[in-house]
């Protein structure tokens, strides 16, 4: 039944991949299954069969869709199905994107799409990894024209030893987490997150990463020798040559001079009547061409950069190669919100909130991956005001998912543990103004409103770009690009770090790839960079993290106790904890393994909310002291609870430091008040003291030796049996 179906096998990273070709999808101009180990995925590639009119792009769309029956799960929302994909998904379809539309024609404008589907996740081996080479795959041997192969590889740093797509458990120890796409001889794509490890340890890995790649790519050039198809022909959207050198001789000194300025908004001003005059000029002789037109301005305008770049080393707003434009940072610009930072670069500006929460607060995670919940959460948001535009707000798309994502990377590393700082963070990155760079921005910014919040960072990080040019083998790097360098120009290679080192890199590119040469000098590039804004920028505009946190932020204290205590905090149906949430005004969590975390906006209230957690726990003791609440008044005295369950009475001898004649005088019902324990009984009853907390801890002075002239309730035979038959009845 299955003519063309045939399977193909091989090592990878000392694991069995398999791939399997001509059962699945036979409709698809290109598809593979592929199983690495116990993950199996299946991915289609499908090409249009006309180019799209009225578009000045390549049109292709990749997908990365998580089944959940891939890990034996139910989708958790309440249609029971998958909805839109998750931020993992759309992150991996971004990172497959990269290496692979640059391999693509230029100018072929027929709709691709890319769909790889995860059928089955064994936690050992990436469906990611095994999605970039069954993409790889399914392209290479379809009649889709695209310059591959290429494979991708993660790698890992374990006891300090490369380790190629690390096990779940290996990735649990590494020290970074970085994804290596490469062609036959160039490195394609590069996804990093790391824990501040140095540039070499960084270009070490990537090359490491490259090497492995080749390995894959000579396996799938052996599938194409086989079954690959003949790439099929396509209408080019190119202008002809003859009319790119009129317009480009008609209009390059109109452009020169308009490019001319570092304000973005000039430049485009400047470019708008030059647009009419050539449109006016050429319209006639090309009619219905205004697409090529167009794109004959867009190359005239490439051509006028990189010429600058490459021949005279100017860029566009007169800066050197390595310089960058103009820095500003500040703190605290909202008053009520938790922390705030904005980073300016240029026209570039980002302005990041941080607020806390308590644990409850964490976001849940649904997928196909083991992490099932996160306590810091980075969100990026890009409005159209930021270049200028008029497109309404219709929620995050893939970029700025992706963006948002980069920045989250990058603190990951310096974010304090649950156990320093048992809060979760959000942050929220506002664009307001964007020419390049606006994911770096967001990284400094983002440390900006983390310190001003007060939360513990290791280490303050920062962010750059590191753009390039290329011209058969010339090339040349330059730092911190604005977006026309960007526009224009080959590579936006971001790194994010401390001065220790290296917490994540993301780099996009428009040319088939890199040369190891060209990865050191943006290493090295962006590592200077980095170290001139934390030292000149934000660490000035705020030297230390705040020592307090806002008054609006939420209080947080946290216990770890006994888990077979657990029962007898929450008790039966959480009345114990609910009757303690109400009681303090407090919010309060309980982890499996005994850790208790305990949120309100007043600390005394969190710390009266302890108080009664470490009494239901720990048995009282004598000598031990209490914030109570009085529940009940008798002539004789007060009834005071120290937690749920746990009362005892505070003799009216014993209430003040002045002799007391009514119990009201000194106290109510309600009212919290320090004891101490005097003494248990035989039953277990408690005898306390708010007489004996008052001069221990608050250094009062008696006026005198009331204890004498009044005795307690036991040694008064005359008053002894009703108290004591009221107290049995509590």
């Amino acid at each position: 039944m299955f003519e063309n179906f045939k399977v193909y096998e091989t090592t990878f990273a000392g694991r069995p991949l398999k791939v399997e070709t001509g059962k699945m999808g036979q409709l698809a101009n290109g598809e593979c299954l592929v199983r690495y180990g116990d993950t199996v995925v299946h991915v289609a590639a499908t090409a249009s069969a006309k180019p799209r009119d009225g578009i000045d792009f390549f049109p292709l769309s990749v997908d990365f869709e998580e089944k959940l029956y891939s890990v034996g799960k139910i989708p958790g929302s309440f249609l029971k199905r998958e909805g839109r994909p998750s931020d993992k998904a759309i992150l991996v379809c971004r990172m497959i994107d990269r290496p692979i539309r640059p391999l693509f024609p230029k100018d072929m404008r027929n709709d691709v799409s890319i769909v790889c589907t995860v059928m089955s996740v064994e936690q050992d081996n990436s469906p990611e990894i095994a999605a970039m080479v069954g993409t790889s795959i399914a392209l290479s041997i379809s009649d889709i024209p695209w310059n591959g192969p290429i494979s991708g590889v993660s790698v890992g740093l374990v006891d300090g030893e490369f380790v190629m797509n690390p096990t779940s458990e290996q990735r649990k120890r590494s020290q970074m987490a970085v994804t290596v796409a490469s062609t036959e001889s160039r490195i394609a794509m590069i996804e990093a997150g790391a824990n501040e490890v140095s540039d070499e340890d960084m270009y070490n890995g990537i090359m490491a990463g490259h090497a492995e790649n080749q390995k894959i790519i000579a396996f799938i050039k052996g599938i194409v020798a086989e079954t690959g198809k003949e790439k099929f022909s396509y209408p080019s959207n190119k202008p002809e040559p003859e009319m790119l050198e009129a317009i480009r001789a008609f209009a390059q000194e109109d452009v020169r001079a308009a490019l001319d300025t570092d304000d973005k908004t000039v430049r485009d001003a400047r470019l708008k009547p030059v647009y009419e005059k050539v449109h006016q000029r050429f319209d006639p002789e090309y009619p219905e061409q205004e697409a090529k037109i167009d794109e004959c301005l867009y190359l005239t305008q490439k051509i006028v950069v990189r010429r600058w770049l490459l021949d005279e080393q100017k860029r566009v707003d007169g800066r050197g190669m390595d310089d960058m434009r103009p820095l500003a940072a500040e703190v605290a610009l909202l008053p009520r919100v938790h922390g705030s930072g904005m980073f300016t670069r240029g026209q570039t500006q980002v302005l990041t909130v941080a607020t806390l929460g308590s644990i409850r607060d964490n976001q849940l995670l649904d997928g196909i991956d083991e992490e099932e919940s996160k306590r810091y959460i980075h969100h990026y948001n890009f409005p159209s005001y930021s270049v200028g535009e008029t497109r309404p707000s219709r929620g995050p798309g893939r970029r700025e998912v992706g963006h948002g994502a980069l920045a989250e990377r990058a603190l990951v590393p310096v974010i304090p543990s649950m156990e320093e700082f048992p809060y979760t963070i959000r942050l929220v990155s506002e664009v307001l103004s964007s020419n390049g760079s606006t994911s770096q921005a967001s990284i400094c910014g983002s440390t900006l409103a983390l310190m001003d919040a007060g939360v513990p960072i290791k280490a303050p990080v920062a962010g750059i770009s590191c753009g390039l040019i290329t011209e058969g083998d010339r090339w040349m790097t330059m730092v911190d690009i604005q977006g026309i360098e960007d526009f224009f120009g080959d590579m936006d290679f971001k790194v994010g770090g401390t001065k220790k080192g290296i917490t994540a890199i993301q780099m996009d590119l428009k040319i088939s790839g890199l040369l190891p040469e060209m990865v050191k000098e943006a290493l090295e590039k962006t590592h200077k960079a980095r170290n001139y804004i934390l030292d000149e920028v934000i660490c000035k505009a705020i030297p230390e993290v705040r020592p307090e946190l806002s008054p609006y932020a939420p209080k947080m204290l946290s216990t770890q106790i006994p888990v077979e205590k657990i029962r007898e905090v929450i008790g039966t149906g959480g009345k114990v904890i609910q009757k303690i949430c109400a009681e303090c005004e407090i919010t309060m969590d309980v982890e499996e393994d005994g850790h208790v975390f305990i949120t309100g906006i007043d600390i005394e209230k969190c710390r009266r909310a302890l108080d009664i957690v470490d009494t239901i726990v720990n048995d009282p003791e004598p000598g031990s002291y209490y914030n109570g609440r009085v529940t009940r008044l008798m002539d004789f005295g007060a009834f005071v609870e120290i937690a749920p369950g746990k009362e005892g009475l505070v003799h009216i001898s014993r209430l003040d430091i002045k002799r007391t004649e009514k119990v009201t005088d000194v106290v109510n019902v309600g009212d919290v008040v320090k004891v101490k324990v005097l003494e248990i009984d035989d039953k277990g009853r408690l005898n306390l003291s708010r007489r004996d907390a008052l001069i221990d801890l608050d250094g009062a002075v008696p006026e005198n030796d009331i204890s004498e002239s009044r005795p307690p309730r036991r040694d008064r035979p005359d008053r002894d049996r009703r108290p004591r038959r009221d107290y049995d009845r509590r």
